[in-house]
């Protein structure tokens, strides 16, 4: 009996958990990319060195 709840268990989370989780990986991932596009010309318009702009990019993707 217990072994029929974990397989249901299991066959929810990969039907319904696991779809959401891969598309929010995906969406990270863009965004991750689009920070470092964006370092191009924000480092110059904002007069921030490499080194401060990795620091601050570092610590918004911490607390995402």
């Amino acid at each position: 009996m217990s072994e029929n709840i974990g397989k249901d268990a299991i066959g929810k989370v990969r039907k319904y958990l696991l779809p959401y989780m891969f598309f929010l990986y995906i969406l990270n991932f863009v965004d991750r990319v689009n920070v470092g596009f964006a370092a191009l010309k924000m480092n110059k318009d904002l007069g921030m060195s490499a080194e401060q702009f990795g620091l601050a990019a570092g610590i918004f993707l911490l607390a995402t």
